[in-house]
């Protein structure tokens, strides 16, 4: 889940893993491991290696993947946080070109322990064989933070097929579910966070189910 906070100075080390069961009763999954640093206040940058499983595959690399989040306004100063994200990545295929995904961060709290964030991204892929649309995609989560070891609440995403032209709804995926989070600290400036959720296909075009993990040793 990308969020529009940066630390400046932060340096850490992410894994990210997801594993989804298809309709067919097939399975894929993937998984990334990569560095990442606060620069500024207000530029994050992370680069990635990312692989992946396909049904009846073995484990292979997939691609390198270079993410970098901006933080526009200061954290707190108004009503909703706001960041941009740019995320460029190069598959191991070279026929599939790069692919691109760009939008807003949206964060904000209600209260003093609910925390809402909303990302609406357009991924493209250019120089590919075939050639592809910009499709539209989302993130959202809405989360009580109860403690700072223990948060919980619920994550949805998706995406709608050509930002222009959507696809019909039973061929769009939509996933949601509940999703638990949080942080422990380890040192003065070290902590180990953590991000899970199990999500149910809402449509056809979706997965019956995934569950995701991310998890940080930042420093």
């Amino acid at each position: 889940m990308h969020t529009p906070i940066v630390e400046e100075g932060e340096r850490e080390v992410e894994f990210k893993a997801g594993t989804a069961r298809l309709r067919d009763g097939s399975r894929v999954s993937e998984y990334s491991l990569g560095f990442g640093w606060g620069v500024t206040s207000r530029w994050f940058t992370e680069f990635a290696g990312k692989w992946h499983k396909q049904p009846g595959e073995r484990h292979g690399f997939d691609a390198w993947e270079w993410e970098n989040s901006f933080q526009l306004t200061e954290t707190g100063r108004y009503p909703v946080d706001v960041g941009f994200l740019l995320e460029i990545e190069r598959p191991r295929d070279r026929s599939e070109g790069y692919a691109y995904k760009w939008g807003p961060l949206l964060q904000m709290d209600i209260g003093t322990r609910v925390q809402a964030n909303l990302n609406v991204l357009i991924e493209k892929q250019i120089r590919t064989v075939e050639g592809g649309k910009a499709e539209l995609g989302y993130e959202w989560q809405l989360k009580y933070r109860l403690r700072p070891e223990f948060e919980f609440g619920a994550q949805g995403f998706g995406d709608v097929g050509p930002w222009d032209h959507w696809e019909p709804r039973s061929q769009q995926n939509h996933s949601a579910g509940p999703a638990l989070s949080g942080a422990f600290r380890v040192g003065t400036r070290q902590a180990i966070k953590y991000n899970a959720a199990v999500l149910f296909g809402l449509t056809h075009g979706a997965p019956r189910n995934t569950f995701r993990l991310q998890t940080e040793y930042e420093f």
